[in-house]
């Protein structure tokens, strides 16, 4: 496993991380309790130390079962967790809702502080500093109290990480970055030049990037918000990334590995329902992707998506 400097945290993670929203998760055809545990304990067998988590994941079931597949082991994983999205059916930024809040997940993932914690997806006046310093104010509080190591924020734009970088003591963020959305990738300097630990997200693009669907694939759940049309895009624009790569090379393997080689990216968090597919995703950091290779995938995107995003 490649370990990786969590930008000036002090903090050291596994290039490949634990994507784990689909732990005990009906929603998700996710595991059961016994195979999440068992597939949490098997990452950190092979040397996954990252975990990624939320309050709202499975309502709470997945900081739960982390707590429970950790437990004695919990110096041996980074865990990151988020403030925002307890309730799918509201949302709470509010400075008073926020130690409350790490508190519950502080409970349920049976540890007395987490390693990183994130605004999970905020409206972006709250990820400037100025506009919002009570709340950065009560995250350095809760740091100094030793209850988290850093804190940021998860999110999808350039704007979003440069707003946060610029105007923020935020030592981590979560952003989306994939070969298909790369927008964010335009602000990595300033999040590279304040010392931010970043966490890709979405790297397989909610399963598109590992080859499991086509211009045929029909969804229902969160996914029903993809139109036939930006399916059958979506499915075009997999069949070009697949002809650029060698033949013998798996498309979600090349997907990851195409993130990894941004260096400035600390870990990427692919989601594993299987051990086989926490197995191809670990073979990420052990494949690098050649330079050229990465910068015809950058050209893919400049050409086919920086002035025409996929819609996420």
């Amino acid at each position: 496993m490649d370990y990786r400097p969590f930008g000036n945290t002090g903090l050291r993670v596994s290039a490949v991380g634990f994507g784990a929203w689909q732990l005990n998760n009906p929603i998700w055809g996710g595991p059961d309790e016994a195979g999440s545990i068992e597939l949490v304990q098997a990452a950190l067998d092979a040397g996954c130390n990252f975990y990624d988590t939320a309050p709202g994941y499975g309502g709470g079931a997945s900081e739960q079962l982390l707590g429970k597949a950790l437990k004695g082991r919990r110096e041996k994983a980074v865990l990151c967790t988020k403030y925002g999205h307890s309730d799918p059916r509201r949302s709470d930024f509010s400075v008073a809702g926020l130690r409350p809040s790490l508190e519950a997940s502080l409970r349920r993932l049976q540890t007395d502080h987490v390693d990183v914690l994130l605004l999970h997806n905020p409206p972006c006046d709250l990820l400037d500093g100025t506009k919002a310093a009570d709340l950065y104010a009560e995250l350095e509080a809760l740091r100094r109290e030793g209850k988290l190591r850093a804190f940021g924020a998860s999110i999808d734009t350039s704007h979003e990480l440069r707003t946060l970088a610029l105007t923020t003591t935020s030592g981590a963020a979560e952003v989306l970055f994939n070969a298909f959305h790369q927008d964010v990738r335009r602000a990595f300097g300033e999040a590279a030049r304040r010392g931010m630990g970043l966490v890709a997200k979405v790297p397989l693009d909610s399963g598109w990037l590992s080859g499991k669907y086509d211009e045929h694939s029909r969804f229902d759940g969160i996914r029903e918000r993809w139109s036939p049309e930006v399916v059958a895009r979506r499915a075009a624009l997999v069949g070009r990334l697949r002809a650029l790569l060698p033949p013998d090379m798996p498309l979600s393997q090349a997907a990851l590995s195409f993130v990894l080689a941004h260096r400035e990216i600390a870990t990427v968090i692919p989601g594993a329902k299987t051990r086989a597919q926490l197995e191809a995703n670990l073979a990420a950091a052990t494949e690098p992707l050649p330079a050229a290779l990465v910068a015809v995938i950058h050209a893919l995107w400049e050409t086919d998506f920086a002035d025409n995003p996929l819609p996420w």
